[in-house]
């Protein structure tokens, strides 16, 4: 899959983050997003097309925000586990905002509707972002009063910000899937917004 430039970003704090970017360099080491936003293939994908020339990219497939040990699949379907399908993604540190993620992750999905997105329905297909410091928090509740100010007035953003807790990477057969079955599901949600 050849890498597509992201869109720029369009509220303030993921415009300011990606100056900041621009003008501060790489770090060392890596940073980690975890985003929920329905079916995980489509996640995946989107980030994955649009940030997997980042160096050290790398988006995973999982499931996090239950209370299982070792889900399966089956397991997350059945609603019982707690669990969301999520996205965790890797990438060098300074590389890329952590606030152009979170819009990103926002013009992505539709964040409005409880635990839905088009036609997947359960606890398992919420909108959630999974902040791995008290900055990211800070800078997703900051992005998404954003949002919900420029692009959704009048429809609530019902994304849950929680912090990060237990990460289960997916069956392997979910990694890279719509690469490896282009012609498979994709909940129709997974589109640009803006």
């Amino acid at each position: 899959m050849a890498p597509k430039a992201p869109p720029p970003p369009t509220v303030p704090t993921a415009i300011k983050g990606r100056e900041s970017v621009q003008q501060g360099g790489q770090g060392e080491g890596v940073e980690h997003a975890t985003f929920a936003s329905g079916c995980f293939w489509g996640t995946e994908h989107l980030f994955s097309k649009h940030y997997g020339h980042l160096p050290q990219f790398k988006a995973i497939s999982g499931y996090t925000g239950g209370q299982a040990e070792n889900p399966s699949y089956r397991q997350v379907c059945s609603g019982t586990t707690g669990h969301a399908e999520a996205v965790q993604l890797t990438y060098t540190t300074g590389s890329v905002s952590y606030a152009e993620l979170v819009e990103f992750f926002y013009r992505t999905h539709d964040p409005t509707t409880v635990d839905r997105q088009g036609p997947d329905r359960g606890s398992q297909y919420r909108s959630a972002i999974f902040f791995h410091s008290s900055e990211q928090e800070d800078l997703a509740k900051k992005v998404t009063a954003e949002v919900q100010e420029k692009y959704l007035k009048g429809r609530p953003i019902v994304t849950q910000i929680a912090r990060a807790g237990k990460w289960y990477p997916a069956e392997d057969y979910h990694q890279e899937y719509l690469d490896n079955n282009p012609g498979g599901y994709e909940c129709p949600t997974h589109r640009f917004y803006w």
